[in-house]
C-alpha cells in the first residue's frame, strides 16, 4: 500500500520504522529538511519537505494515490486539516493523531461528519493500558482480545517456582488450570513454545486465558496480587488526566503530584475525586509526606524518561507493590528488561500498534479480518486476533494437528459462540470463530492464510 506519514516525531518515526519493514510504499512529510534526510537515509522511504496540511505539498506527495494518510504532527488542528485536505484530493483512508481532551470528546463528529477514518489519542490509549494493568496488578502487561473475553498477561516466574522444569504438555496435570503459554522470554532468547518446551525459573511468560482462569493460574503460582487501593501518579499531564478520570469510576484513591501550580488548579477543577499535590515529584521528602510508603502503586508520568525510571526504582526500593513507568525511548525499554522496574508503557508503541493493526486490516482478503494486534516480548513477537468470515478458507473444518503451519506459529485461543476454546490437536477452525495466533514479529502476518506453509 502507499502510505503517507505527516510528521516524523516520536509517533511518526515509530510508524515509519514499522510500516517500511512491511513492504509498503512510504512517503514522509515534515517541515524539517534534516528530519526528512535522516528518514530517507535510514529507511526505504521517500521524503517531501513542507507543511503536511498544504494542498501543494500533499499533491507533491501524491496524496491522490495514497491508501492511507497518517497525520502525526504535534498540532491537533494541523493533523485534522491535513486529513481533510488529503481526503478531498483523493486519499482513501485518513488517520489523525488528536491529543487534546476537548477534541477527544468529539471523536464521533470527527469521524462521521468530517470523514476521518480513524482518530487516535496516544495519551488516552496509554492511560487505558495503564488502567488495565492496575485492574490486574499481577501482570507486567495485560492485553485483551475479543472485547475482553480473553486476556494475555505477561508475568515473570520466580525462583523455586512449581513450574520449574515442567513441560507445557504436562502443565494442566501439574496445576489443574487451563491456560495457553504463547511466548516465553529467557534472557535474550524468545520462544514461541511447543508442547515439549520446558519452563524454567525466572522465565517471563505470556499467558492466554479467560480472566477467571488467569487469576486461578497466578494464585496457584503464588504471584497473584489483590486489587490495589492507593495510587500515586507523578506528573499531571494528559495521561494522568485520562487515567485519573478512568480511576474515578473505581474505589481506588488517586493522588497526583504536579510541579506546575496552574496545572494543579486545572486538575483540581476537572478531577474532584483525586487529591492534587503541588510539588516536585522527584523530591523524596515530598513523596514521603504524601504517602509513597503506603502506596499500592506508583506511576511516574513525567516528560523525561530517565526521571520516570529513577522514580520507579526508588518506589521499588520503598517496597511499593506495583510500579508502572512511562517510557518513549525504545532503546531504554529494551535496557530496562534487564532490571526490575515493574511494568513499562510506551505511548508511541501503543499508538503504532493501533495504526499498524488498521493498516493490516485493510490488506485482509474477504476471508478473514484482523480485529486486534499487539506487539509482545519487546516487539519480537505479535499476538493477532482474526475473525474468520469466509466458508471457503482451506484451513476450515480440519483438525489443527493436520494443518501445516509456518514455523513458530501458535494458535493460542479460539472463541466460538462466546465460548473460549483452549485448542488441542483435534480442534478445528470454523466460520465465525475469533482466532488468536502468536507469530514472530518479522513474519508480518496480514491475513489468516499467511500462517500456513
Amino acid at each position: 500500500m502507499r502510505i503517507i506519514v505527516i510528521g516524523d516525531g516520536k509517533v511518526g518515526s515509530t510508524l515509519i520504522e514499522r510500516l517500511s519493514k512491511e513492504d509498503h510504499d512510504i512517503v514522509v512529510v515534515d517541515t524539517n529538511p534534516k528530519v526528512i534526510e535522516n528518514a530517507v537515509n535510514s529507511y526505504d522511504v521517500m521524503g517531501v519537505v513542507g507543511n503536511g496540511a498544504s494542498y501543494t505539498i500533499l499533491k507533491e506527495a501524491e496524496a491522490d494515490k495514497a491508501d492511507i494518510i497518517i497525520a502525526a504532527t504535534n498540532s491537533d488542528e494541523l493533523n485534522i486539516l491535513a486529513c481533510l485536505v488529503a481526503k478531498k484530493i483523493g486519499a482513501k483512508h485518513t488517520i489523525a493523531r488528536v491529543r487534546s481532551p476537548e477534541y477527544s470528546k468529539q471523536l464521533l463528529f470527527l469521524k462521521n461528519e468530517l470523514g476521518l477514518s480513524m482518530v487516535i489519542n496516544p495519551e488516552y490509549e496509554t492511560a487505558a493500558e495503564i488502567y488495565r494493568i492496575l485492574r490486574f496488578p499481577s501482570a507486567i502487561k495485560l492485553d485483551v482480545f475479543c472485547k475482553g473475553k480473553v486476556e494475555m498477561a505477561e508475568v515473570q516466574i520466580g525462583d523455586n517456582s512449581i513450574l520449574d522444569n515442567v513441560r507445557l504438555i504436562d502443565l494442566y496435570d501439574k496445576i489443574k488450570v487451563k491456560v495457553i503459554i504463547g511466548a516465553v522470554q529467557r534472557g535474550e532468547d524468545v520462544f514461541i513454545p511447543k508442547g515439549n518446551f520446558v519452563i524454567k525459573n525466572n522465565d517471563i511468560i505470556h499467558i492466554t486465558a479467560s480472566h477467571r482462569d488467569l487469576s486461578e493460574f497466578l494464585k496457584v503460582l503464588g504471584i497473584y496480587k489483590e486489587k490495589l487501593k492507593n495510587i500515586m501518579i507523578i506528573g499531571g499531564g494528559k495521561i494522568a488526566y485520562y487515567l485519573a478520570t478512568m480511576l474515578s469510576e473505581t474505589n481506588m484513591n488517586v493522588a497526583i503530584v504536579e510541579i506546575d501550580e496552574k496545572r494543579c488548579i486545572e486538575l483540581s477543577e476537572t478531577l474532584p475525586k483525586a487529591r492534587i499535590v503541588y510539588g516536585n515529584g522527584t523530591d523524596q521528602m515530598l513523596l514521603a509526606e504524601e504517602g509513597i510508603y503506603d502506596a499500592d502503586a506508583v506511576i511516574p508520568l513525567m516528560g523525561i524518561d530517565e526521571e520516570n525510571i529513577i522514580l520507579s526504582l526508588y518506589a521499588n526500593k520503598q517496597n511499593v507493590p506495583k510500579t508502572i513507568t512511562k517510557i518513549n525511548n525504545s532503546s531504554l525499554v529494551e535496557l530496562l528488561g534487564t532490571i526490575n522496574t515493574g511494568s513499562i508503557v510506551s505511548p508511541r508503541k501503543v499508538t503504532a500498534d493501533r495504526i499498524v493493526r488498521y493498516a493490516r486490516a485493510l490488506q485482509n482478503s474477504e476471508g478473514s479480518m484482523v480485529n486486534t494486534l499487539y506487539r509482545i516480548v519487546n516487539n519480537r513477537a505479535e499476538a493477532l486476533e482474526f475473525l474468520i468470515t469466509d466458508n471457503s478458507l482451506p484451513v476450515l473444518h480440519t483438525p489443527l494437528k493436520d494443518l501445516k503451519f509456518k514455523q513458530n506459529i501458535l494458535v493460542a485461543c479460539i472463541i466460538r459462540n462466546n465460548k473460549l476454546i483452549y485448542p488441542v490437536g483435534k480442534d478445528t477452525i470454523e466460520v465465525g470463530d475469533n482466532v488468536i495466533i502468536i507469530s514472530p514479529a518479522e513474519q508480518y502476518i496480514k491475513e489468516f492464510q499467511d500462517i500456513m506453509e
